[in-house]
């Protein structure tokens, strides 16, 4: 005896009205934690292979490995975080301190800067409304005092919520150990989920996967290597603040195209111009011929060409990304960006005939 044929067609709106509105439901009471899911997947993507060839030498002993890669992520990423923070904020302090006492005085050294420039570029500065000098070095020190104390308030506020930082931290850890335990299940439950053919699901996890990984792996692991070498390089020329300028240019490095130039091209142009010529030397060249190849040659090989989007797409994922959701964005938008690449080039791409079903 069959149904009727109402009842089957409420019964096929009706479930896929309950399964989204149970996800969007979901996804507000975990919304809380998305920091902390974001990055143990970028964890779990990460040292996943590591995962693999531990559990290839104990093969009975899933749990064991997951637990093993865990600790090694502990060791090699989050103590070595936690202590750069820390180093970072007390460099950061004693650098605010020397501009508060007089020390470090910005408007001086702009006024210095610019009393080497051309005469062409001093005129340009005029036309800008960059010309008073007295009124410009007060307004740097005022704008650079508003800034430093607008990311203390942000470190304070940090420091005040460090039980919620521990938890979320606790969070990221706990849903790493699982990831990296069932994370090849939970992959395939959820592509089998997806209502496409086993073609399409292949070519869209496919595309999806290559992009994150080249996201996550090669963003951030050149970021890394671009602020570290930038911030020797700083160390290495006696330049103050070597802590500082490394640390902001691995996070500038993070944009294509403009990155870690937006660090060592001024400083390199003020060295110029306060005759400081070996050094400004020095500095550009290990910028233009060390620090910005990093990224053409350490990339490649982490993730291939093939798997790059175009520059022109990250950074304007990256830029809205961060815009949206703060630091978080510098990974969610180019991933949003890749998902809709592997979208679109599915859906123009003509049909295919799924070879699970074909007869």
């Amino acid at each position: 005896m069959t149904g009727h044929p109402a009842d089957k067609t409420q019964a096929r709106i009706f479930l896929p009205s309950l399964v989204a509105a149970a996800t969007v439901a979901f996804l507000w009471l975990i919304a809380p934690f998305s920091g902390a899911i974001l990055w143990a997947v970028i964890a779990a993507v990460l040292f996943e292979p590591l995962n693999a060839r531990i559990l290839g030498a104990m093969p009975r002993h899933r749990s064991g490995a997951a637990l093993i890669t865990l600790l090694i992520i502990v060791v090699v990423v989050v103590v070595p975080a936690m202590l750069l923070a820390a180093a970072l904020l007390r460099e950061a302090t004693a650098f605010y301190s020397r501009v508060r006492g007089g020390e470090i005085d910005l408007g001086r050294l702009f006024v210095e800067t610019q009393t080497h420039l051309p005469g062409w570029l001093r005129a340009w500065l005029t036309d800008v409304g960059m010309g008073d000098v007295d009124g410009l070095r007060v307004k740097l020190g005022r704008g650079f005092a508003s800034s430093f104390q607008t990311v203390a308030a942000q470190v304070l506020s940090i420091g005040q919520g460090t039980l919620g930082f521990f938890v979320a931290l606790g969070v990221m850890l706990y849903l790493t150990f699982f990831l990296l335990r069932d994370g090849h299940a939970l992959a395939a439950r959820i592509e089998r989920a997806i209502p496409l053919t086993h073609e399409q699901r292949a070519v869209l996890i496919g595309k999806f996967v290559a992009v994150i990984r080249a996201t996550i792996k090669g963003s951030l692991i050149v970021a890394i290597l671009q602020g570290t070498t930038g911030g020797l390089v700083f160390w290495a020329l006696g330049l103050p603040g070597a802590l500082l300028w490394g640390v902001a240019m691995g996070v500038f490095s993070l944009f294509p195209a403009i990155g870690t130039g937006l660090v060592w091209v001024p400083v390199t142009v003020y060295l110029f111009a306060t005759g400081a010529i070996w050094q400004a030397i020095a500095l550009g060249s290990c910028g233009f011929f060390i620090i910005s190849s990093v990224d053409n040659v350490v990339r490649p090989i982490l993730v291939g060409r093939d798997a790059r989007m175009p520059d022109y797409v990250v950074l304007i994922a990256t830029l809205g990304g961060f815009e949206l959701m703060g630091f978080n964005g510098f990974v969610i938008g180019p991933v949003i960006a890749a998902l809709f690449m592997a979208v679109w080039g599915i859906f123009s791409e003509p049909p295919s005939v799924d070879p699970v079903t074909k007869t």
